[in-house]
């Protein structure tokens, strides 16, 4: 199998910088098996000396203390290595963990939008964190497990070739038990972890939707939703678990029974006289500890399936197509946009944008208007690098923006949506992310400038109130004011303003269209508004629907020669009227 195919390779891969960590975590389990066979011979001696009448306290002290030893060394060594394969794993965790963040930089938005948040959470959060386990004590368990019965097998095989054949009858047997139980396995395993993802990604859906749920008293239907998916994942496991309980009862009784054929070969060659007592009872001990090791290792065939399958859509991601950017800056000396016969479309999806031609100057305001889905946010997200353009180019300063550093490009956009997030932090550090490093009055002033700075006083510790999760604790329109802070302080000289006051009511918008007019001067501003009241003044207003251009220019040109602009603008005149 293609390494890159091959998810335990891509494992390797992602765990290469701690190799070292687990080859010693190996390392100490093995010699953890050797000295956990010291009690299997100290035990077999003591017996043996018993059957020959040693009497000397001493003698058994002695061998008493050797198995002690090799308990001990058994228990000091399995610690170690699982104290070291944890740091290791830990460590491979967390880079796997910002090897995913930085993914997600690098890809289009339209991977981000047609992936459901859930999925992406379960994949970050939960997939990488069940990754623990099985990464921590696979490595150095499964080696020992394995390393037991090959020692003790190679023991036996010294003592009598024969006794080591009759320890391992058992084993084939139980191995056709395993294998009816394994029977279809992968596809089994794949349709649990289908439901597992579907009852995750129904869950978060359920606690994320809870307010509309319960305003639109949806509360039965939506809890069926996700009962229905907790019940069909517990009914698959349990109906797939009572399809193998036959064999899964007949492989642990089978393959333990080694006794059943030790103790009579044993007898048949002891009475023949090809077999000492000494030997026998040796014997005897170690296939006592044969099968025990192989039963746990067993038990790491769900793991290894499991990892499998972790591993599969953690490269999922990890491989996804990736924003073709250089890394080398380039010279840009002017905030000049131009979009050159730009088509655009998701993949398989039909045309959103279709040959469009637009030049928007430096230190000009330009606004986008028209019906809902036609293109406005497209436009916006493509100039701010989200995604590449299907076809024609988007130039910076003459520049395709596809041969600018993601990073630049980003230094040189102040973006605004509608929907701005707001981290889980403090006010004062929620505007400081648009530069990390401003000061305190930096961050003070870019609020006065955005009229927000005596409302943030206002809450329960100033600036140094803790937003919540998504900036739950605030309402729409004061997220949205601490968000045009933080572009404010950015200070990029392209503003994007992606119907950036929808939720923020009259008196509020008109404090902040006038902070915004002396915020916005000397830079290249595009705006998406729903009022277009805000954006009469602008120096272009470009008319969009079904993806094309309608027409463009001021104001008052497009009164008198846009049909369409002049139906939204008697429309928003109305509304106004009867507000």
């Amino acid at each position: 199998m293609d390494k890159k195919d091959n998810p335990m390779s891509r494992l390797m891969e992602l765990a290469a910088p701690y190799k070292g960590e687990y080859v010693l975590s190996v390392i100490l389990a093995i010699l953890g098996v050797a000295a956990g066979l010291l009690p299997f011979f100290a035990v077999s001696k003591i017996v043996i000396l018993l059957m020959d009448g040693e009497t000397s306290v001493s003698v058994y002290m002695e061998w008493c203390l050797i198995a002690g030893i090799g308990f001990l060394g058994k228990v000091c060594f399995a610690n170690f290595s699982t104290l070291v394969s944890h740091t290791a794993t830990f460590a491979t965790l967390a880079e796997i963990r910002l090897k995913l963040a930085d993914k997600l930089t690098r890809v289009p938005m339209g991977y981000m939008i047609n992936t459901p948040s859930g999925e992406l959470k379960n994949v970050l959060v939960d997939r990488v964190e069940g990754m623990e386990t099985t990464l921590a004590h696979l490595v150095p368990e499964l080696t020992a497990n394995l390393c037991i019965p090959i020692c003790i097998l190679i023991c036996l095989l010294f003592l009598d070739w024969r006794m080591a054949l009759a320890a391992l009858i058992t084993l084939p047997i139980g191995m056709l038990c395993y294998k009816g139980m394994a029977n279809g396995y992968e596809e089994k395993f794949q349709g649990l972890i289908m439901r597992v993802r579907k009852m995750t990604s129904t869950v978060v859906e359920y606690i994320g939707g809870i307010e509309v749920i319960k305003a639109f008293n949806q509360s039965a239907n939506s809890y069926q939703k996700y009962s229905d998916a907790v019940e069909d994942n517990a009914a698959y496991a349990v109906n797939w678990m009572k399809s193998v309980q036959l064999y899964k009862s007949m492989l642990v009784t089978i393959w333990p029974s080694v006794l059943v054929c030790v103790l009579p070969i044993g007898c048949v060659l002891y009475r023949n006289g090809s077999l000492s007592v000494p030997a026998f009872v040796t014997c005897i001990v170690l296939s006592l500890g044969i099968i025990t090791p192989i039963l746990n290792a067993m038990n790491f065939t769900d793991s290894i399936s499991q990892m499998k399958s972790v591993v599969g859509e953690l490269c999922a991601v990890l491989d996804e197509k990736e924003l073709d950017r250089p890394e080398t800056p380039v010279s840009i000396h002017s905030s000049n946009i131009v979009l050159e016969n730009v088509s655009f479309s998701y993949e398989s999806e039909k045309p959103l944008l279709k040959n469009i031609n637009l030049s928007i100057p430096e230190n000009s305001i330009t606004a986008f208007v028209g019906p809902s889905g036609g293109g406005k946010s497209t436009i916006t997200k493509l100039i701010a690098g989200f995604w590449d353009v299907t076809n024609g180019t988007v130039k910076l300063d003459g520049t395709d923006i596809r041969k600018i550093p993601l990073s630049q490009l980003m230094d040189n956009i102040a973006y605004i949506s509608q929907d701005n997030y707001l981290f889980d932090e403090t006010v004062l550090e929620n505007i400081r992310m648009g530069k990390p490093s401003a000061t305190d009055e930096e961050v003070y002033q870019a609020a006065r400038d955005c009229g927000c700075y005596d409302f943030i006083l206002n809450l329960e510790n100033g600036f140094h109130t803790v937003v919540g999760g998504a900036g739950g604790h605030l309402s729409g329109g004061e997220r949205q004011r601490i968000a045009i802070a933080r572009a404010v302080l950015k200070n990029a000289p392209i503003v994007i303003l992606d119907e950036a006051t929808a939720y923020i009511d009259a008196e509020n918008e008109a404090l902040i269209q006038e902070a915004m007019a002396k915020v916005i001067a000397g830079k290249t501003v595009l705006m998406i508004a729903h009022r277009l009241s805000t954006i009469t003044d602008a120096d272009k207003i470009v008319v969009i629907k079904d993806g094309q251009i309608i027409d463009e220019g001021t104001h008052e040109n497009l009164l008198t020669s846009c049909t369409l602009y002049q139906e939204m603008w008697k429309a928003h005149m109305d509304t106004k009227d009867v507000a």
